[in-house]
């Protein structure tokens, strides 16, 4: 039970930590970081956004390793299964291709973007 509880609290610090980080991107208090934001930042930002997304995933996992939630309850662990096999270099090199041959999407949050061009296909092939 304590582990759960010290998961818990990791989770929560984590997810506070990138709140205040990207609190200046977001409408309404909550960060959503787009396609703006993402061609804007260096490669060492753009790698430590995937890795602040890649810990809350890591965490969230471990925190249901023995009672995990249905996918209709939790997106996460189709997230996961669909970017296996990628590398934080082919996330940021696949975002960087997609932003670019689609300006107009700009505004498009990251997040959404990590989902439909890259977990989403990823599903797919990791069947």
């Amino acid at each position: 039970m304590t582990i759960k509880r010290q998961l818990r609290t990791v989770m929560f610090l984590a997810c506070m930590t990138l709140t205040v980080a990207w609190s200046n991107a977001g409408a309404a208090g909550i960060p959503v970081i787009t396609g703006e934001q993402w061609t804007a930042s260096s490669a060492d930002v753009q790698k430590a956004y995937l890795i602040g997304i890649a810990n809350l995933i890591q965490v969230e996992t471990a925190y249901y390793a023995g009672n995990p939630p249905t996918d209709a309850q939790n997106f996460v662990p189709r997230f996961a299964k669909g970017l296996q096999g990628q590398t934080l270099d082919s996330l940021r090199e696949g975002l960087n291709r997609w932003y670019a041959g689609n300006p107009d999407q700009l505004q498009r949050p990251v997040i959404e973007t990590l989902w439909f061009e890259m977990a989403v296909p990823g599903l797919q092939k990791n069947k």
